[in-house]
């Protein structure tokens, strides 16, 4: 298990990781998501020792990683996938790591075969394409077969092959009881992945709860509804005190209703319903959510920068030469600050 307890860290005016304290369980993968800038990164070097708190600190099964003997058959990680000496063989860049922390010599093979690495184990790294440098990672952090694995960005580069192999690989080391810690933008995969999320925004823990209640906690769910009798239908939801919305396209949405019981309704009442669905709200949409004041860069359109209310910079569009143009919406911002 990886603890963080008040973990600290300053470079400069700029505080980068503000008091994180949290757990990564066993058994579950973990997913750790935060918009650029968050510190997501920092944090996962503080974890391995690469980079010195300014305070607080980290234990992995109750010790420092600088304290574990053979720290590969403890914790793997995949942080940066081109750090590869580009002239060594994919073979003996994972030899040199087996010889510097007493791992069989047996184990090499055994993960260049579980990557998909075999055919191409005496090939230079310099040679290979993105997608192989990941996997020469992903096998890296497998080597010294550890209880504990961190990923960073762990799709990268990976084909759609390579993406569900990555998937099923960390669901299958989650329920060997082993500790999972992946960190990814790509919402999408996160939600087939993670059971678990640890959410950062400008350094400062912003949840640490199971999936699904992330997602109910920071969203909403609305039952959908369409029938060719409208009228029929809102007299019945009246009837019930049931609020309802109307949407764009003629439907109707009764917000955290329950289908089964808004089916039963309508058909007491006669009401013919073409649609009756709930939608639910995606990982990304509740992501944006929560982390709407904590986002430092937004993109725009014609690229003017400007600051949020949180003082980040971004991008807003202004049609060219309106309301002054460019000098004095560069003065309106000088009368801000």
């Amino acid at each position: 298990m990886i603890e963080l307890h008040g973990l600290t860290k300053r470079y400069g005016d700029k505080l980068a990781v503000d008091g994180l304290t949290f757990q990564v369980p066993r058994g579950v993968v973990t997913g750790f998501l935060g918009p650029n800038g968050a510190g997501k990164s920092t944090t996962m070097r503080l974890i391995l020792d690469l980079d010195r708190p300014t305070s607080g600190k980290v234990t992995i099964d109750a010790k420092g990683y600088g304290h574990l003997s053979e720290p590969l058959k403890y914790i793997g990680a995949l942080l940066e996938a081109q750090a590869v000496h580009p002239g060594r063989t994919a073979y003996n860049h994972l030899l040199w790591l087996a010889q510097s922390n007493r791992i069989p010599i047996k184990r090499v093979d055994e993960v260049l075969a579980l990557v998909g690495l075999t055919e191409v184990a005496g090939k230079r790294a310099r040679g290979f394409s993105l997608g192989m440098r990941q996997r020469l990672g992903i096998a890296s952090a497998l080597l010294g077969d550890p209880e504990i694995l961190m990923f960073d960005e762990p799709v990268n580069g990976l084909d759609p092959e390579g993406i569900l192999w990555i998937r099923n690989l960390m669901k299958r080391l989650a329920g060997e009881g082993r500790t999972v810690f992946v960190s990814s933008h790509l919402m999408s995969e996160m939600a087939l992945t993670a059971e678990h999320l640890v959410v950062i925004g400008r350094g400062r823990l912003l949840a640490d709860l199971p999936m699904a209640e992330f997602i109910r906690r920071n969203s909403r769910s609305a039952v959908r509804l369409r029938t060719p009798h409208p009228e029929q239908l809102l007299d019945a939801l009246a009837r019930q005190s049931i609020p309802v919305e109307h949407g764009a396209d003629g439907c109707f949405e009764v917000v955290n209703g329950d289908p089964a019981v808004l089916g039963d309704l309508a058909a007491s009442h006669g009401v013919t319903l073409h649609e009756l669905s709930l939608q639910r709200a995606s990982l990304e949409e509740a992501f944006m959510q929560m982390t709407a004041d904590s986002v430092e860069y937004h993109a725009g359109i014609d690229g003017e920068p400007r600051t949020d209310a949180a003082g980040a910079w971004g991008t807003q569009w202004q049609p060219a030469g309106g309301r002054g143009g460019r000098k004095q919406r560069q003065e309106q911002q000088k009368g801000a600050n």
